[in-house]
């Protein structure tokens, strides 16, 4: 009896896809997935690190550059071509996840697609098991994205770093590039929150969200939660604590960023790897 529960609770699970974004030509930093955050590529940091995370069903890269595809191949990363054409990153994860489910394994309604942006070389495994338990919890929610508080001014003013505003149901009402909520004086007290590049779909709302044109404050602020914003919601924050962790928008991130590795902890765990 026990194992034929485990069959059937094997048979009902949702699978569980990560798929990470990556292009050559990033309109603000061109080239930056392969460029190297000591000794090392910062798409690889990426996958490294989303693979610390123990229940993927499959993880994998997507993009549209022969770079990204040869290093993948050599390395033996899993790797999904897509278009050149996507502006934006959740339309190539769609075509992705369309791809995976036509050529690999069927996809159902209710599986979920996690978006791992390839700019995110400090991310942490749990940071993903936060939006995954959300979705799973949340029966409204069609995506999930995290939010990590600001505790720091500079970040809060900086047009680079996509902040959030959301109710009080955690249900997201806008992104922007602009310090939000606006305030006098920056504190703690102003709760305010930025978009970390984790995202969690169930396959029938990233459906759903590709099949939406574009919106304008989508365009305007260049941030695709802008287009669910507009139209339908259903996108829902993940809260997340405070930590040193630095997306990689333009040369001086990298430049951050390679200043922090070297005392990451997470970091070790994987370093060894490339040493002779």
């Amino acid at each position: 009896m026990i194992k034929f529960q485990n069959f059937i609770d094997l048979k009902m699970k949702n699978k569980i896809i990560g798929i990470i974004p990556a292009r050559m030509a990033a309109s603000r930093f061109p080239g930056k997935p392969l460029k190297k955050i000591s000794g090392i590529p910062m798409l690889m940091h990426v996958f490294l690190r989303a693979k610390l995370f123990k229940s993927w069903d499959k993880l994998y890269v997507a993009g549209c550059d022969k770079e990204i595809s040869n290093y993948c191949k050599d390395i033996k990363i899993p790797y999904i071509s897509t278009s050149s054409k996507h502006k934006r990153c959740l339309d190539r994860v769609f075509e992705a996840a369309n791809k995976i489910s036509s050529e690999r394994y069927k996809l159902k309604k209710k599986d979920i697609i996690v978006c791992v942006q390839g700019d995110e070389p400090m991310l942490r495994p749990d940071m993903i098991d936060t939006v995954i338990r959300e979705i799973k919890n949340n029966k409204k929610a069609g995506s999930i994205v995290l939010g990590m508080s600001i505790k720091d001014k500079k970040q809060f003013k900086d047009p680079n770093i996509v902040k959030i505003i959301n109710n009080k149901q955690l249900e997201v009402l806008y992104t922007s590039r602009a310090p939000i909520p606006h305030c006098e004086k920056f504190s703690s007290k102003v709760q305010a929150k930025r978009i970390y590049g984790i995202f969690a779909f169930r396959y029938d709302f990233l459906k759903k969200f590709n099949s939406t044109k574009e919106s304008f404050l989508e365009k305007i602020e260049s941030c695709d939660s802008n287009r669910i914003c507009d139209n339908y919601g259903g996108q829902f924050v993940a809260n997340y604590p405070f930590k040193i962790s630095f997306s990689v928008d333009c040369k001086k991130d990298l430049e951050t960023v390679q200043k922090f590795m070297k005392k990451d902890k997470i970091f070790k765990k994987y370093s060894g790897i490339f040493e002779k």
